[in-house]
């Protein structure tokens, strides 16, 4: 089955860089050089991942992020030739789920788009061989085969690395998750010391869908210096 990545990048370039490495991966590419013209596609086609660059020429790459999340959880990762944090920490809170700086080793971009569709296949999986399908406490219901996620019986709406945090901590219930673990179980990738940040906003987020308190939460406890925690 192809599976459909969308590129937009107006630095045509890159773009097209992008697009040569990805289809000799074997992947279809949905490439735009502009906002209006990505956002069609989004509405028009079946997407499994998206490649955004922040800076466009008219819809923002956050603009087109947020409006992926209101209806869809396939992974998103932001391209951007900005190096402030608060640009990547806007990205993830937006619901992306990696996100890469100009320039970049296009190899590398490769693994990253590799390593968020075998996250999203594995947490989408519905092979009846899995030992653990669902995972059900306090409320809290996760389902890997469905990729859904209530709380009080109401659906939470997670993106793809959301799914997969909640899911590592809940199946540690009772054990402390350093941040480090928890990186290299979701991202796959070698832990840096900014990688605590991605980790932090992606927690914040979680509990901000789940109305839970950052200051005396009910589900996911910070234990500083630490990691995370989900008590029995």
């Amino acid at each position: 089955m192809s599976i459909n990545i969308l590129v937009v990048d107006d630095e045509q370039s890159i773009a097209d860089l992008i697009e040569v490495y990805l289809k000799n991966e074997g992947f279809t590419i949905c490439k735009f050089y502009n906002g209006q013209d990505a956002l069609r596609c989004i509405e028009s086609e079946q997407l499994e991942l998206a490649i955004l660059d922040i800076m466009l020429p008219d819809i923002d790459g956050f603009t087109l992020c947020r409006k992926i999340r209101e209806k869809y959880n396939f992974p998103v990762i932001m391209l951007t030739a900005k190096e402030e944090e608060v640009d990547k920490i806007t990205g993830l809170t937006l619901g992306a789920d990696d996100y890469i700086t100009k320039p970049f080793r296009p190899l590398e971009l490769v693994a990253r788009v590799k390593a968020q569709l075998r996250r999203f296949t594995k947490y989408n999986s519905s092979e009846p061989n899995q030992k653990e399908h669902w995972i059900a406490f306090s409320g809290l219901v996760l389902d890997m085969e469905s990729h859904e996620c209530t709380l009080n019986e109401k659906r939470l709406s997670l993106t793809p690395t959301e799914f997969s945090i909640l899911w590592v901590l809940c199946s540690n219930r009772g054990r402390v998750v350093s941040s480090e673990e928890l990186f290299h179980e979701v991202w796959g990738d070698k832990y840096f010391t900014n990688s605590n940040n991605t980790v932090m906003v992606h927690i914040r987020h979680i509990r901000e869908k789940m109305n839970d308190s950052t200051e005396q939460p009910k589900y996911i406890k910070t234990v500083w210096g630490v990691g995370y925690k989900i008590e029995k």
